[in-house]
């Protein structure tokens, strides 16, 4: 039977990360950063992707990386959504090197997992799993196109296009024009990626089965830092309504917050399963499209819940703006449609479970 508790080297993982996080992405922080022209933490990532090698965690030992699984890969990204941490871990250290590893592109991985490279999919934020995606148009040798709301393209070095011809490009990132786009949620900034007659660009294999790849590990890790996100954001509520008073007593002592409390804490234990369920299916193989559905399909309405009553239960403060929970309500809401809606993994698993809809 599949173990979903914690490993001691997981839980070691976990208290290295977060005790790097502690010290450099205090939540003051975070905020002053998403006020700047540069939302990113490139120090912060440099320290986690290249002090501690999480960048390689999924890339095999021979190629530099880790050799770890997607269990470990997730418990960063719970970390990384506890502490709303603004660096491109999803978007190169899980996204565009599942993508690599469908290609076989041994040397981008290396790159990739030495952190000197930082590698972004080129493709919206939005798409789903096994959904169509935008494409640039070949002409002559040339890349033509546009493709709007690409997370983390502002701070990449390569990008990984999509092409009509249904292959998967490498291009420099200095060789396309990336334009920020307004974004919900400042910690994790989108922008357009426009190609005009970009040459010199390397096909790296099949777009449609290392998209699909890639996009299937973000959605399973993405569960992950959602219950990051939500679990701060409940351990910060319930303190907070210890410390508040009214009528000479703690808030968190009412009947009536203590149910709604309750209410969250469950939510959040079944998000726990369903996530390390999804990490451990993208490890093992094993189930793994129904496992990425059901926390997809789960993990997004609790994280936004959850934050939501965050925000509502730290009523009193005064301006929001200047509490970090707007933060995490904000990651939980672009999460949210995040590489699918819950409503398009509900759909899915409908499909796959042969339940049909009335």
């Amino acid at each position: 039977m599949t173990d979903l508790l914690y490993s001691e080297e997981e839980e070691a993982l976990r208290a290295a990360v977060r005790d790097l996080l502690m010290d450099h992405c205090a939540p003051a922080d975070v905020i002053v950063r998403t006020e700047s022209d540069a939302p990113h933490d490139v120090p912060l990532w440099k320290s986690l992707a290249g002090g501690m090698g999480l960048a390689g965690l999924l890339v095999p030992e021979d190629l530099g990386g880790q050799g770890a699984t997607h269990r470990e890969a997730a418990v960063v990204l719970e970390e990384l959504g506890r502490a709303v941490a603004p660096v491109p871990y999803l978007s190169s250290a899980v996204v565009a090197t599942e993508a690599l590893l469908e290609c076989a592109a041994d040397d981008l991985l290396a790159e990739l997992a030495s952190a000197t490279v930082i590698g972004v999919l080129a493709v919206g934020l939005h798409t789903a799993p096994g959904a169509g995606c935008a494409a640039v148009r070949v002409e002559n040798g040339a890349l033509y196109g546009e493709l709007t709301g690409v997370a983390d393209a502002a701070v990449a070095d390569v990008l990984l296009v999509p092409a009509d011809d249904g292959g998967l490009y490498a291009v420099a990132a200095s060789a396309a024009t990336v334009t920020p786009q307004v974004s919900l949620d400042l910690t994790r900034p989108l922008a357009r990626v426009t190609l005009d007659g970009v040459r010199g660009a390397r096909r790296l294999g099949d777009a449609g089965p290392a998209v699909r790849r890639a996009l299937r590990a973000a959605a399973g890790l993405l569960a992950s830092e959602q219950l990051g996100v939500a679990d701060w954001a409940l351990t910060e509520t319930v303190r907070y309504l210890k410390e508040r008073k009214q009528f000479n007593r703690p808030v968190g002592g009412f009947q009536a917050l203590k149910h709604r409390l309750a209410q969250l804490w469950l939510e959040v234990v079944h998000l726990r399963a369903a996530a390390r369920a999804a990490a451990d299916a993208l490890a093992s193989g094993q189930d793994t499209d129904i496992s990425v559905a059901v926390a997809q399909a789960y993990a997004a309405p609790v994280a936004v819940h959850v934050t939501e009553e965050a925000l509502q239960l730290h009523g009193g403060l005064g301006m929001t703006w200047e509490h970090p929970v707007h933060l995490y309500l904000k990651r939980a809401k672009a999460d949210s449609i995040a590489y699918g809606t819950a409503g398009a993994h509900r759909s899915a698993l409908a499909e796959l479970a042969d339940l049909q809809g009335p």
